[in-house]
Formats: structure tokens, sequence, C-alpha cells
């Protein structure tokens, strides 16, 4: 009783990761900036981020280049 469980700490260590793994799987960014991303993420917090969300460059898959 009034202790927490290992169920509600893994629950709240995979909440906190999960900012991580989603700028690590993402393809907003690559190499040393994803790198700098994560690691404000680390040691910053959350609101690094919100951060991401906000700056972080948007991908060109598509040929920009008009012919």
């Amino acid at each position: 009783m009034g202790s927490i469980g290992i169920t509600q700490i893994l629950l709240v260590f995979i909440i906190w990761c999960l900012p991580i793994i989603l700028i690590v799987k993402s393809t907003k960014t690559t190499g040393g900036e994803k790198l700098a991303w994560v690691l404000a993420i680390v040691f910053i917090s959350w609101l690094a981020w919100i951060f991401y969300l906000l700056l972080a460059p948007i991908s060109n898959n598509g040929n920009m280049h008009n012919s």
C-alpha cells in the first residue's frame, strides 16, 4: 500500500522515452541534427520535443525542380 508498482514505473519510463523514439524514427532530420534533438530532449525536457515538432525541417521527398 502506497508503494509504486513496477507497472507504473515501466509506464512512466515508456512515456518519457516516447519522444526520443519518435525522433530517432523520424525522417524530418538526419545525422547530427537528429542527435542534437535527442540530446536536447534528454537534457532539457519535453519542451525540446515541442520545439522539435514546431521547428524541425520538413523532409523533402519529392523533386522540387520544375522541368
